[in-house]
């Protein structure tokens, strides 16, 4: 039996256009070229497949297809944005403001460049999991040269108020940089009101291959990076490398159905994620970061009493977590949690249910049942 996948804040599975699309890109019977073979057919046809996958992201956005770096995901587009801006701007000051409950991708980066000379301010978020403007404005300095927060917590699901922030830096030369993994492809995201000079974003978080990201990159006025990658000046000078054409026409294939499926994926995963609470006895979890304006595919409940761990494996039906993909090898509890305040055993005892387009009504009522089930049992 196949278990009910409650895990898409992890990774998404590859929507079935997009897996279509993907394998005429990959033997000698399809367009297989390398898109910077540009003496011959070939590789023109895949440089024009590449290219349009690059304007579909950037439409996704609403950005200039000009302003999309390919990466291999989120995480490489967070160092270099990151270490590329550090490097390339040793005069625009030596301070970045982060918060305490990034993503492992930004938070291990600005240790990295802590040891190097780097001033690095952590902000703690409130008991929502969220970054307030006022907290940026105190923390702000002269020698400020970036600001990096997440759209979407990847644990809580908690939106930062971006638009009051990126108001609050109109002002000031900082760069502002979003680690929107989470919320590309699920939320309406526009760099240009938003006003976001680098964005991180990754392909198999809405339903696209994995491997696969991207790094939007402001042209107007321009944002320098030094690259982190040599040996061509691909991605003009930003990230040399072969470019995977079929990787690339995935996450644009990816990118065109999740604009237009949007309304419908976030209307359908609010409904799974109503579907599966109501079976749960509200006496036996809390959740924690509980905010009406959190993003609903993502929610994080503690059991108090029960063990992670334990109801995890209670539930070999269901794939869940207990948190992020990549800090699930530790027994500590999730720093993500801590920092919101909860005690240890309570962090101890959350897990984190996700929601996704291929959740059907049905398997989110089932899985809500399992879990009380499973609950009952624990507590009795």
């Amino acid at each position: 039996m196949t278990p009910i996948y409650l895990d898409y804040a992890a990774t998404t599975p590859a929507a079935p256009e997009v897996a279509e699309k993907m394998a005429g890109y990959l033997t000698l019977d399809g367009c297989f070229a390398n898109p910077a073979s540009r003496s011959h057919l070939a590789g023109w046809q895949a440089e024009q497949a590449v290219e349009k996958a690059r304007r579909q992201v950037a439409d996704l956005i609403k950005a200039d297809l000009r302003e999309i770096v390919w990466t291999s995901g989120a995480t490489e587009a967070n160092n270099l944005a990151l270490i590329g801006a550090a490097r390339a701007n040793p005069n625009r000051g030596r301070h970045i403001i982060t918060s305490a409950i990034e993503h492992k991708a930004v938070l291990d980066t600005c240790t990295w460049l802590e040891k190097q000379g780097w001033e690095i301010t952590r902000l703690k978020p409130d008991q929502q999991g969220q970054i307030k403007a006022q907290q940026v404005a105190e923390a702000l300095r002269e020698d400020t040269l970036m600001v990096s927060l997440m759209l979407v917590n990847n644990e809580l699901g908690t939106v930062n108020p971006l638009a009051q922030i990126s108001e609050l830096l109109a002002d000031h030369p900082c760069l502002l940089h979003v680690d929107a993994a989470q919320a590309v492809g699920k939320l309406p995201v526009d760099i240009k009101a938003l006003q976001i000079d680098l964005l991180s974003l990754s392909g198999h978080k809405f339903y696209g291959p994995k491997g696969v990201g991207a790094l939007y990159v402001r042209r107007e006025p321009p944002v320098h990076l030094e690259a982190l990658i040599h040996g061509g000046g691909h991605e003009r000078g930003m990230r040399s490398g072969t470019l995977p054409t079929h990787q690339l026409v995935g996450i644009g294939e990816a990118a065109q159905l999740a604009k237009e499926q949007m309304q419908a994926d976030a209307q359908h995963i609010s409904q799974c994620r109503k579907a599966f609470l109501e079976q749960l006895d509200q006496r036996f979890y809390t959740q924690t970061a509980a905010n009406p304006g959190n993003w609903p595919g993502i929610i994080n409940l503690a059991f108090p009493g029960v063990e992670a761990e334990t109801l995890i494996l209670a539930l070999p039906d269901l794939a869940v977590s207990t948190g992020s993909a990549c800090n699930s090898a530790t027994v500590d509890p999730s720093y993500v949690l801590t920092a919101l305040g909860l005690p240890r055993a309570l962090a101890l005892s959350s897990v984190r249910f996700s929601f996704g387009r291929y959740l059907s009504l049905a398997q989110a009522e089932e899985a809500g049942r399992q879990v009380n089930q499973a609950l009952e049992r624990l507590n009795s």
